[in-house]
């Protein structure tokens, strides 16, 4: 809560950029996960509690969460990722995603909220720079053939959980997949490989 505090003011230089606060508010009853349902957000197709290690990275920068989306505010189809965003939705007063760490018992408990912008959208809209909360530039990240995910903005908001990296860095060492059930068999499963990215 006193990261909150501390920039819960921010945005205030930018006209339509709302604060911690309102964010919070508008949010807030996503921590119920049926609300969330109800709402038209769906759990992601893939259905991964993702950490760096899962992403690539070769350091232990700490853990995303289970991510829902809207898919209508990504422009992605049914039984599509996140990744397949096409949109430029940047309203976090209706975040695009939400961000749950599994608990016991299946129960999932928000963590943060978060947008993703297709950057081949985001520049075909006219936009030079980056999308932006206030003075916070979204992440951008390049496309990954690999993988098969296409160039993008995104941007991460620990406003349920503190951050020790920080309210708007994209992992938090504070949230854990120790929870989540595996259940994707063509990833290594969690005795495979030691410190297999299978959440």
């Amino acid at each position: 809560m006193g990261a909150l505090a501390a920039v819960a003011t921010l945005g205030a230089c930018a006209n339509d950029t709302p604060t911690l606060e309102e964010v919070r508010a508008a949010t807030s009853r996503y921590q119920d996960v049926d609300v969330a349902l109800a709402e038209g957000y769906v759990r992601d197709p893939m259905d991964v509690c993702e950490t760096s290690y899962y992403l690539g990275s070769m350091t232990d920068d700490g853990t995303m969460g289970i991510h829902f989306f809207r898919p209508d505010l990504l422009g992605v189809g049914e039984d599509e990722t996140r990744h397949d965003a096409t949109g430029t939705h940047a309203d976090f007063l209706r975040p695009a995603m939400l961000v749950y760490e599994p608990q016991p018992d299946s129960i999932l408990e928000l963590v943060a909220v978060a947008n993703m912008i297709d950057a081949e959208a985001w520049s075909d809209a006219g936009h030079r720079e980056p999308p932006m909360f206030g003075d916070v530039p979204f992440d951008f990240h390049p496309a990954s053939g690999g993988a098969g995910f296409a160039a993008h903005y995104d941007l991460h908001v620990w406003l349920y959980r503190d951050n020790p990296s920080g309210m708007f860095a994209p992992y938090n060492p504070a949230v854990s997949c120790e929870h989540h059930v595996f259940n994707l068999p063509a990833i290594t499963p969690p005795d495979g490989i030691p410190r297999a990215p299978h959440h």
